[in-house]
């Protein structure tokens, strides 16, 4: 199966020379590889990337509710008899909106059941992470992670705010002398801010308890122990250190996560790599910050705007 190299080698031998060609080329290739990727499982796929790691500045590159506009579209074209095949979603992801992903979440199981599994071949965090929870079974690369699933409210991590108004409390308490110090640092949340971050707390848990016991861990007698025990362990703000962690594979199988390596499967790591390829490319290569795409090639994508270059002409 072709490497990072010889799928570019491969993208540029399919283009013939300028700009609209090389787009072309990327999207053949990499629709090539889906369709490979499709026939080898028998199972639909889409593709869910964001390019955040070579556009960091870019708004929008998050989960957004606008996503749920590509999802529909590719799973439209799917069909419901083909959707009885399962789904596995290839996750690409920092994250975004606790709302947009829980919504999300629930039209997929409308469409597909249970019968979805995740596929990380590099990094699904935050709300990806929740995502890959939401679904029967995790694939994942060596190399790859998952990570913390605490919220952040207005930037803030809602875990250390609660936390150090947990310590501002008790330090006043003890010395009084300390209020003036708290004060400053407290006064810059604005009002109802720390309530918002208990509920934001409480919902991400609760989203993914549900999801792990229902979906993951549906039928078992101890769904709910287990459930709890991941969340804690995703959850856990000092443990953690920072909601930018990566946890690898080793870390959450003994979380108790129905999680496997797609190195276990040497087809499956050939081709999930390779399609992990072509999307890196063309995320790194074209102006697309997200695509979302199915193996049919039905394609859902967000491109920057590119400022148009104004003339001054001078009358003669």
């Amino acid at each position: 199966m072709p490497d990072w190299g010889d799928v570019l080698k491969e993208i540029n031998g399919t283009a013939i020379g300028h700009a609209q060609a090389s787009q072309a080329a990327m999207d053949l290739v990499r629709r090539k590889y889906l369709t490979e990727l499709r026939q080898n499982t028998r199972r639909n796929v889409i593709a869910y990337y964001s390019g955040w790691l070579s556009k960091p500045d870019v708004a929008l590159s998050e989960i957004t509710d606008e996503d749920k506009n590509g999802f529909m579209m590719c799973v439209h074209t799917i069909g419901s008899r083909e959707r009885l095949k399962g789904l596995d979603l290839i996750l690409h992801t920092p994250g975004g909106s606790i709302a947009a992903t829980e919504s999300l979440v629930n039209y997929l199981h409308q469409m597909f059941g249970d019968d979805i599994r995740a596929i990380i071949p590099q990094l699904a965090m935050s709300a990806g992470t929740m995502i890959a929870c939401s679904c029967k079974e995790i694939l994942i690369a060596r190399h790859g992670n998952l990570g913390p699933i605490d919220p952040h409210v207005r930037g803030f991590p809602a875990y250390g705010v609660t936390e150090e108004f947990k310590r501002a409390c008790k330090e006043v308490s003890e010395d009084a002398s300390k209020i003036p110090i708290w004060s400053q640092i407290i006064s810059r949340y604005g009002p109802t801010f720390l309530s918002q971050c208990e509920n934001a707390i409480d919902w991400s848990k609760a989203f993914v308890e549900g999801q792990l016991e229902h979906v993951m861990f549906k039928g078992e007698p101890d769904a709910h122990k287990k459930s709890k025990k991941i969340v804690r362990k995703l959850t856990d703000y000092r443990g953690n250190k920072t909601h930018a962690r990566h946890i690898h594979f080793d870390e959450l199988r003994d979380m108790g996560l129905k999680i496997s390596l797609i190195e276990d499967t040497q087809w499956l790591q050939d081709l999930v790599l390779t399609v992990h390829h072509c999307y890196m490319h063309a995320l790194m290569n074209t102006p697309s910050f997200k695509i979302i795409e199915n193996h049919l090639g039905s394609a859902f994508v967000k491109q920057q705007m590119v400022q148009p270059v104004m003339q001054l002409q001078q009358n003669r």
